[in-house]
C-alpha cells in the first residue's frame, strides 16, 4: 500500500497583500495528479492545513476543492490533524460523519487513541500538544508531564499500548523535533525553541510523518519532516527542492517527488544595469523575485523600471544617500501605496531625500495644494 505525505499547506497565506491562491491551487493539482499516478491509498496531512485559525473564504474554498479532488475523484482516504496554526474546532468539525467518505480529522488531542486502520498499516493521529492539554487529558498522569517532552511520551506510550504486532505503525504529528532545520517562514518555529522534542520520544513507529518545519528533511531513519509544498520566503527556501513522500508499507520504502512550483522564488543581487537585463530563464525572472541593488538609490521611477522586467517583484532594496553600506527597502505593496496615494509620495520623498519626516502641518499644506491643483485641472 503507498500512502502519500504533505504538510503545512497554509491555505489562504498571503505575501503582504498578493494573495497566494493561485499558487496554492497550482500544488494541490500537484499532488492530485501524483495521488492518481502512484495509486496512493491514503493521503496524509501533517497539520497547519490552514494560515490562519480564521480561515478567509479563499482558503476554505481550497481546501473543499483539494478534498474533493482526493476523496472523491481519486478514491483515496485522507488524514488530517491540526497544526499550531489551525483552528482544531473548525477543523474537525463534522469528523465522524466525513469519515465515513474517507476523510479523517483530529483537532483536539483527546484520551481515546485516534487511530485508522489502513490495510497492513495503522495511522495515529496526532495533533499539535501543549503540556496542559495533556495535562487535562492525561491527569492520573500529570506528576509526570514537567516539560513538553514528558507530555508527548505520556501520549505516545499510550498508543504503544494499542500496537497489532502484525501491523506497521505510523504516527501523524505535527512538532518541534530538536536538531531539525528552519527556514524564515517557519516564524512559529523560529519563537518557541523551547518547545522542541527529541526524535527519541517516537520510538517504536515504523514512520514518524511530521509537520511543522518546512524545509523537507530527515530527522532520523523513521522521522521525517515532508516540508512545505511551496516556498513562503526568501532565503533558504528558495534552493529548497520541495516535494511530498510516498511510503510503501511492503517494505517502508521512501521516495521523495519533487513537486512543480507555479512560480520560484529568487534573490537578485547587483548593478541596476545588470538587474535590467537578466541573463536568467523566464520562468525565474517571472517568479517571485527579490532584488537588491548595490550600485544605485531605488526611487519611483527606477522601482517602475525594475518592475517591467520582473512582474512579480516583491521585493527591491537598493543604496541610501546616507552611507555606502546602508540600503533601504520597500516592498511592493508599498510601492502601489505610493504610486496610488500622492501623500505617500511626500512622505517618502521627505523621509528619503531630504532626511526628515514629514510634520503634520507639511503634509496639510501638501493635501491642500494636492487640492488647489485638482481643483483647477477640472
Amino acid at each position: 500500500m503507498k500512502l502519500l505525505h504533505t504538510s503545512d499547506w497554509h491555505l489562504g497565506a498571503a505575501d503582504g497583500d498578493r494573495s497566494l491562491k493561485e499558487d496554492q491551487k497550482f500544488f494541490i493539482d500537484e499532488i492530485c495528479k501524483i495521488v492518481e499516478e502512484e495509486k496512493v491509498e491514503a493521503v496524509l496531512i501533517a497539520g497547519d492545513v490552514y494560515d490562519r485559525s480564521v480561515s478567509s473564504a479563499d482558503a476554505i474554498k481550497l481546501y473543499d476543492y483539494a478534498m474533493t479532488r482526493l476523496c472523491r475523484d481519486s478514491g483515496a482516504k485522507v488524514l488530517i490533524i491540526a497544526g499550531n496554526h489551525d483552528s482544531a474546532e473548525r477543523l474537525s468539525s463534522c469528523s465522524d460523519l466525513l469519515s465515513a467518505a474517507g476523510l479523517y480529522i483530529a483537532g483536539s488531542l483527546s484520551e481515546k487513541v485516534e487511530k485508522v486502520s489502513l490495510e497492513d498499516t495503522d495511522v495515529y493521529l496526532l495533533p499539535w500538544i501543549t503540556e496542559e492539554r495533556v495535562k487535562s487529558v492525561f491527569p492520573d498522569q500529570k506528576e509526570k508531564i514537567q516539560s513538553l517532552e514528558d507530555a508527548y511520551r505520556v501520549v505516545l506510550d499510550c498508543m504503544r499500548t494499542t500496537f497489532d504486532k502484525d501491523k506497521k505503525h505510523i504516527v501523524l504529528s505535527h512538532a518541534f523535533i530538536t536538531d531539525s532545520e528552519t527556514s524564515t517562514s517557519d516564524r512559529a518555529a523560529e519563537i518557541g525553541f523551547a518547545a522542541q522534542v527529541s526524535a527519541e520520544v517516537f520510538d517504536g513507529f515504523d514512520y514518524v510523518a511530521l509537520g511543522h518545519i518546512h524545509k523537507p528533511q530527515d530527522v532520523s531513519k523513521t522521522v521525517r519532516y515532508s516540508g512545505t509544498p511551496m516556498p513562503y520566503s526568501f532565503g533558504k527556501e528558495e534552493t529548497q527542492e520541495k516535494s511530498v513522500t510516498i511510503i510503501d508499507t511492503t517494505d517502508m520504502s521512501r521516495t521523495v517527488v519533487p513537486l512543480m512550483l507555479l512560480h520560484k522564488r529568487t534573490t537578485f543581487i547587483g548593478e541596476l544595469d545588470y538587474l535590467l537585463h537578466p541573463t536568467c530563464e523566464d520562468d525565474i525572472r517571472e517568479g517571485y523575485v527579490r532584488l537588491q541593488v548595490t550600485d544605485n538609490y531605488v526611487g519611483l521611477e527606477v522601482l517602475s523600471e525594475l518592475r517591467r522586467v520582473y512582474p512579480n517583484l516583491l521585493e527591491a532594496s537598493g543604496k541610501t544617500f546616507e552611507g555606502e553600506n546602508a540600503t533601504v527597502t520597500l516592498s511592493i505593496e508599498e510601492l502601489e501605496k505610493l504610486e496610488e496615494d500622492p501623500v505617500e509620495v511626500f512622505k517618502y520623498f521627505c523621509k528619503e531625500e531630504v532626511g526628515e519626516e514629514a510634520s503634520d502641518h507639511l503634509i496639510e499644506l501638501f493635501t491642500q495644494a494636492v487640492k488647489a491643483t485638482e481643483e483647477a485641472e477640472v
